[in-house]
C-alpha cells in the first residue's frame, strides 16, 4: 500500500487551518470569556472581602457604641441611685428634724399645761391650807393668823439679825405690813420685840388688802417675809425637793 503524500500534506494543512480556525473563533472568546469571568469572579470577592471588612468596621463600631451606651446606661444608673439616697438621706435627716421639733414643741406645751395646772392646785391648796390654818387658829387659839405670826416675830428674826443689819443699813424705821391692820396690843407687842434688836429704830404698821394673810417686815432694804405664801413656795420647794430625790415627803416636828 502506497501513501499519497500530497493527500496526507493537504490533511495536515486542513488540520492546521481548522485548528487555526477553531482557536481563532471557538477558542479565543471562549477563553477570553473565561478569563473575563475569572475577573469578574475576583473584583466580587474583591468586593465581598472589603463589604466583609466594612461590615466587620460597621459591626465593630457598633459593639463600642453597645458597650458606651451600656456604659453610660450604668452610670447614669449609679448616678440616680446615689442621687436616690442622697434625697432619701435629706428627707430622713428633715422627717427626724421636724419630729424632734414637733417632740420638743409637745413636751413644752405638756411642761407649760403641768405649770399652768400645777399653778392651780397650788392656789387651791393655798386656800384650803389658809382656809384650815384659820379656822385651826380660831378654834384652838381664838387669835388671828397675823397676831400669831407677829407673837413669833422675834423669835424668827434673831438668828438672822447679822444678815438684816447689813441688808438694813442705817435706816430708822421698820415697816411692819399685814392683810388687816393689827390689833393695839399686837402692835405693841411687836414694837416691843423688834427694839430689843433695834433698840432705836422707829416701827410703822401698814395695812395692804392685796397682801397674803401674814406679816411682812422692811427695814432699810431688808425685807422678810411671813405670809402664806412664802410659807406656800417653802412647802413646794419641799416637794419638789422630795419628789426629784424619790425620798418620802416627812414633816419636821416642828412643823406639825
Amino acid at each position: 500500500m502506497s501513501i499519497d503524500w500530497i493527500t496526507v500534506a493537504a490533511q495536515i494543512a486542513n488540520f492546521l487551518v481548522l485548528v487555526w480556525l477553531l482557536k481563532r473563533f471557538l477558542y479565543r472568546p471562549i477563553l477570553d470569556g473565561i478569563d473575563a469571568r475569572e475577573t469578574e469572579i475576583v473584583n466580587r470577592m474583591k468586593e465581598a472581602v472589603h463589604a466583609k471588612e466594612q461590615a466587620h468596621a460597621v459591626e465593630e463600631s457598633y459593639q463600642e457604641k453597645v458597650q458606651a451606651l451600656n456604659l453610660a446606661q450604668s452610670e447614669m444608673t449609679e448616678t440616680i441611685r446615689k442621687s436616690a439616697e442622697e434625697q432619701r438621706d435629706v428627707l430622713v435627716v428633715e422627717a427626724q428634724q421636724r419630729l424632734e421639733r414637733e417632740h420638743l414643741t409637745w413636751k413644752a406645751h405638756l411642761e407649760s399645761e403641768t405649770q399652768k395646772y400645777t399653778a392651780k392646785m397650788h392656789r387651791a391648796g393655798a386656800g384650803a391650807l389658809l382656809s384650815l390654818t384659820r379656822k385651826a387658829l380660831c378654834d384652838l387659839a381664838d387669835e388671828t393668823l397675823e397676831a400669831r405670826m407677829a407673837k413669833h416675830l422675834a423669835r424668827e428674826i434673831k438668828p438672822m439679825v447679822p444678815d438684816v443689819k447689813r441688808a438694813a443699813g442705817e435706816a430708822v424705821e421698820a415697816v411692819v405690813t399685814s392683810q388687816g391692820l393689827l390689833a393695839d396690843s399686837v402692835q405693841e407687842e411687836v414694837t416691843s420685840e423688834l427694839r430689843d434688836v433695834f433698840p432705836q429704830i422707829a416701827v410703822r404698821f401698814e395695812a395692804d388688802k392685796a397682801q397674803t394673810p401674814g406679816l411682812v417686815l422692811r427695814v432699810g432694804g431688808a425685807e422678810l417675809a411671813w405670809t402664806v405664801a412664802s410659807y406656800i413656795d417653802g412647802l413646794d420647794a419641799l416637794i419638789e425637793e422630795e419628789l426629784a430625790t424619790g425620798n418620802e415627803l416627812k414633816v419636821a416636828p416642828h412643823e406639825q
